[in-house]
């Protein structure tokens, strides 16, 4: 009854909805000129990742013959092909707003300017430095009988060239713009305003420099988008961490699955290209601007432009730590409950840390998926090794796009002396738990940290997530048994709290939204709150379905992907659907049950989707605590009530703008305020300066 293709969106065209709603930031008048700036280049980096991984699958599965369709019923040459109108569309309107942004930054003295519109001296300084700095380091390839098409890497900036030579004969060329130089740069005019050229631009501006005895005809930017997904055989792999490496040297050269060109009339270049790269039409996107707008991330950080930007969000200290020197002690106090960005990532960093220079702490085991590029919990861990405690990190290579980094950080934990662990073969580690076993007069104690995000101290500043904090026995035996699982042979235990993918959090789920379908049949009141980053699981949707007609309340706050359909009768009529995009990036996974009247609420590393259900380790855990229930159901409610930046979904599986009526609410900022009026009444909870290493000498 409820698995009609029509009761479902594709996957690809959602999250291309999801992409234009972050767009369309950067036209909000609220938001600084900068941030707008920063949204343009989330979009590119967004749409980059998109072509490499999700449109180059369809095309692998349109050139095999492959005829399945996907949830809606679409083949992967239909979903290619709407693909294909929504992103030409997306990118127009992207660069339209690049220029609005542009032209508004203009008018506060920030100028994006080509070198020929620059003052003598600015011209004269650009001269200068393409003698100087950029000619030593590029390099012309011509194009002949003895100069094949070169390959060009993946992302990369290049320029192609059309030359005629003294016989008129027209010939081609292409330039790579050097990847080892700002693409960006300030020219200095020595004048109140401030006037920047693209790397690109002086190329061009002097690039007969590198013709001599032709003349250039044409000259257009391009940049060439790779198929990047990872082809890992584990099953066969001896050694998988070789397997990734080798697998990250075959995805710079993967084919090509689209073309990004600058505007021109001239259609024999465009021609060229297509016919090199062997892709079709539909794979050029022709653009009014400057390609590649991901530059635009590092730009919007502009020294000396706070105006033009967010005010800093300081994040606060939890008041349950304050005047709290021993992180340990305030864990056995009482669970604790940390909302980032909010409140400060610190403690986690400093649990950690604790543990590392602890006497009493005999070991630490902890995953890690995603970290940052100089993570201090990482030299944590290391220094914990250092100072002999039994120290195991289970740690997830294929984490996509960070697979590079996890084995630069494996390796160095492996040096300083911790047992690394990768997981288990055929599927991977996306579960967020650290545990610390300490020796205390009672005997051994557990504490353990699980949360929602990765141990990021650098997106833990820009991702909303939660964390909890607890000594509970139950929690510590699970958290043993599952660390234990990843690492050795064991077979998974009967849990005492927490609920375990692949094994068996899909059944939990079921049997949470079962209840509620009960209570409603008896004519019960009935509630589902869910909040996440992606819904596609086709099951889990058709779960939904079934209790949304038998009366349950469904509210979804789900931030991307969503393939269920609200608002159809009889199937989803009390389902609503709303998408949150603001300053931070919503990331946590937060489950919401009404069960009676005896509220439950999960957490949880997954997304309801058949990759996090069926094939990774996630972990979802419950919120005993009544307070920590209380206020993360508050914080649903306000969420529930943003009309700033949440949209809503229509059963056309369209969104729009909530109505602004009533009283105005950010949740985003509305959150932030309770707690700053919280620590107010409490007394000064800014972030704290994080314990610092004992061995300065443990640098990586």
């Amino acid at each position: 009854m409820f698995d009609q293709q029509e009761y479902f969106i594709n996957r690809e065209l959602s999250w291309l909805k999801f992409n234009q709603r972050v767009l369309n930031e950067a036209a909000a008048k609220d938001v600084p000129l900068l941030e707008r700036l920063r949204f343009i280049a989330i979009t590119s980096s967004n749409l980059d990742e998109f072509f490499m991984i999700r449109v180059a699958g369809l095309k692998q599965q349109q050139e095999s013959g492959m005829t399945k369709v996907d949830i809606a019923g679409l083949t992967a040459g239909e979903q290619l092909n709407q693909i294909a109108q929504a992103a030409q569309d997306m990118v127009k309107l992207q660069y339209r707003y690049f220029k609005a942004v542009t032209g508004k930054l203009a008018e506060q003295g920030i100028c994006l300017s080509r070198p020929a519109d620059l003052s003598d001296k600015g011209r004269e300084w650009v001269e200068h430095y393409f003698n100087s700095t950029i000619y030593p380091v590029i390099t012309p390839m011509a194009l002949d009988a003895s100069h094949p098409f070169p390959f060009l890497a993946n992302r990369s900036l290049n320029l192609a060239v059309v030359l005629c030579g003294h016989d008129g004969k027209e010939s081609f060329a292409v330039v790579p713009v050097p990847g080892v130089l700002p693409r960006i740069i300030e020219a200095p005019v020595y004048s109140r305003r401030r006037f920047f050229v693209f790397l690109e631009d002086i190329i061009i501006q002097y690039c007969q420099r590198l013709f001599q005895g032709h003349r250039i005809r044409f000259i257009v930017p391009f940049r060439i988008t790779r198929n990047a997904d990872l082809s890992i055989d584990e099953e066969d792999a001896k050694d998988l961490l070789a397997e990734v490496e080798k697998s990250l040297r075959l995805r710079k050269r993967g084919e090509a699955v689209r073309l990004e060109l600058g505007r021109s009339n001239d259609k024999d270049i465009k021609r060229f290209l297509v016919e090199q790269l062997k892709i079709t039409g539909d794979d050029v996107y022709e653009t009014a601007g400057p390609l590649d707008l991901t530059c635009m991330m590092n730009f919007a950080d502009l020294p000396g432009c706070g105006d033009l930007r967010y005010k800093p969000l300081k994040p606060l200290l939890p008041v349950c730590l304050q005047d709290k020197k021993d992180i340990f002690a305030a864990i056995r106090h009482g669970d604790i409950l940390l909302h980032h960005p909010y409140e400060s990532f610190a403690p986690v960093v400093e649990f950690i840390q604790s543990a590392a220079n602890d006497p009493a702490v005999l070991a630490i085991k902890q995953t890690l998926y995603r970290v940052s590029g100089d993570s201090p919990i990482v030299r944590a861990l290391a220094l914990a090794a250092e100072n002999g405690k039994q120290v195991t990190v289970i740690v997830e290579l294929k984490a996509r796009f960070d697979e590079e980094k996890n084995i630069q950080w494996a390796r160095r934990l492996e040096e300083a002396g911790c047992h690394v662990v990768y997981g288990l073969v055929g599927l991977k580690t996306h579960a967020k738990i650290a545990l610390v076993v300490r020796r205390e007069n009672e005997g051994i104690k557990r504490y353990v940290h699980m949360g929602t995000g990765n141990y990021n101290d650098a997106t833990a500043r820009i991702y909303t997530d939660l964390g909890l904090f607890t000594c509970s026995d139950q929690f510590g035996i699970d958290a043993s048994a599952f660390l234990n699982t990843l690492s050795g042979y064991s077979d998974a235990p009967v849990w005492n709290k927490l609920v375990v993918a692949p094994l068996g959090l899909r059944d939990r789920l079921y049997q949470l939204i079962d209840r509620e379908i009960d209570l409603a049949r008896a004519g019960q009141p009935a509630r589902i709150i869910a909040k996440m980053n992606s819904l596609i699981d086709k099951q889990v949707m058709i779960k939904l379905y079934e209790a949304s007609s038998q009366g349950v309340k469904i509210d979804l706050i789900i931030r991307g992907i969503c393939g269920l359909r609200p608002g159809l009768a009889g199937i989803s009529d009390n389902i609503t659907v709303r998408s949150i995009v603001g300053r931070f990036l919503e990331h946590h996974r937060i489950f919401f049950f009404s069960n009676g009247g005896d509220e439950k609420i999960w957490l949880s590393s997954s997304d309801w989707m058949p990759r996090n259900l069926n094939d990774r380790v996630e972990l979802m855990f419950p919120v005993d605590d009544d307070r920590h229930i209380e206020r993360i159901r508050l914080i649903l409610e306000i969420m529930l009530k943003d009309n700033q930046k949440a949209y809503q979904m229509k059963s056309d599986g369209t969104y729009r703008r909530v109505s602004k009526k009533g009283k105005s609410v950010n949740s985003q900022d509305e959150l932030y305020l309770r707690l700053q009026k919280l620590t107010a009444m409490t007394g000064s909870a800014q972030e704290p300066r994080m314990r610092p290493l004992l061995r300065k000498d443990l640098v990586f």
